[in-house]
């Protein structure tokens, strides 16, 4: 049975304590990459109704810093399934509740295979975009799974017909 994309919807809110920042009272890198990885992980089991394991992160960059006191604020949704992967888009927000303003501070794609009760990769559902932006994310996914198997010497470039429809036309 497909899916819709807005179906697998995870938003994930923490505060920013001070055991989660640097000595610059920002939040820690790594401690929001652990949330981003908990909100995705929800992400693509609502979309496949099974267990998962993390795959591959794409680069995360840090746009703007999250202070501690701010409030995190993780969205997470799986922007197309694949045979057994999924791919997971996430947007980070951080928000100043006391000034009232909200800020993008990231955005990454992470990768999940669903698992069989052996915990072997198991077939998932289809998934449905339906908005201009699901859809959007839909048909990058697949020039950024080239992507992510030729970096993991899973493909040979050549063989990324995706990709090469960019540039050869």
């Amino acid at each position: 049975m497909d899916k819709k994309a807005k179906e697998s919807l995870v938003v994930m809110t923490e505060l920013v304590l001070p055991n989660d920042t640097n000595n610059f009272g920002n939040l820690m890198g790594g401690r929001l990459m652990y949330w981003m990885d908990i909100a995705a992980a929800l992400a693509a089991m609502k979309h496949c109704a099974a267990p998962v394991v993390t795959a591959s992160v794409d680069n995360i960059s840090f746009e703007t810093p999250i202070k501690i006191g701010n409030v995190v604020h993780i969205e997470a949704c799986v922007t197309r399934a694949f045979n057994s992967s999924m791919e997971v888009h996430m947007n980070v927000w951080g928000e100043d509740a006391i000034q009232q303003y909200r800020y993008k501070s990231n955005e990454a794609y992470y990768t999940f295979v669903a698992l069989d009760p052996n915990g072997k990769p198991r077939k998932i559902n289809a998934l449905v975009p339906e908005t201009e932006d699901e859809i959007n994310l839909y048909e990058g996914a697949l020039r950024r799974r080239q992507i992510r198997l030729i970096l993991g010497g899973k493909m040979k470039p050549e063989d990324a017909m995706e990709l090469k429809a960019l540039f050869i036309k």
